[in-house]
């Protein structure tokens, strides 16, 4: 869309960050089943995003110009050092009442399938083949043999540190669910850049989470 029609019909935008192949109708029912734009955003020229850069360095995003930013299984990838650099950029692009949506491995489920001596084993199978702890705590290993670095994982997180992280980073409000069960594993977050009530944070959630009840 040309942008000077979308700032005449205010149209929402969303920033895909870290899109790669995916489009708006693989993010969230609450981008893809309304009026959302979807602005998409990667280090990797291949999948043809809108924007090119990377979560700790969005300068091709301009301050306070975008409603809402989407984070799926990104924030893992960057060094411990680099989270908060990346937030603080997820801030920065954010308009004063916008939110994040960020999705990542939830370790805490993820080690215990490797306290039971199953590192190796098959989690569950996705549409790429068998995954096993080891591929969700360190990246998915046969996308690394192909030579695709960029799956590498080099940090983590708990449902606790993911939101401690959010909130120690200037996130105002934050709500958050684990799916500590196959094939998923993950944690869901949303984060607000301004202080929202409980009501709100839980209508954000039911739009843009699986079903479950978020831990606000």
């Amino acid at each position: 869309m040309n942008p000077t029609i979308r700032r005449k019909l205010k149209v929402p935008i969303f920033l895909h960050v870290g899109c790669g192949q995916k489009r708006k109708n693989q993010t969230t029912p609450g981008f893809y089943k309304s009026n959302w734009h979807e602005l998409r955003f990667d280090i990797d020229e291949s999948v043809q995003p809108d924007l090119l850069g990377t979560m700790t360095d969005m300068t091709a995003v301009a301050d306070i110009s975008v409603d809402a930013v989407y984070s799926s299984h990104n924030i893992e990838h960057l060094y411990p050092h680099e989270v908060p650099v990346a937030l603080k950029e997820f801030l920065r692009v954010l308009k004063p009442d916008g939110f994040a949506i960020i999705t990542c491995p939830d370790l805490k489920s993820v080690c215990a399938l490797v306290a039971e001596g199953k590192l190796l084993e098959a989690a569950y199978t996705s549409p790429a083949g068998p995954i096993a702890p080891i591929d969700i705590l360190y990246g998915y290993r046969h996308s690394m043999a192909q030579g695709n670095l960029y799956m590498a994982h080099r940090c983590g997180f708990t449902q606790n540190v993911l939101d401690g992280t959010l909130r120690a980073c200037g996130f105002q409000t934050v709500a958050s669910m684990a799916r500590g069960r196959a094939p998923f594993f993950d944690l869901f977050a949303v984060a607000s850049k301004s202080a929202r009530t409980e009501a709100e944070m839980r209508a954000l959630a039911q739009a843009h989470f699986p079903l479950t009840s978020p831990k606000s």
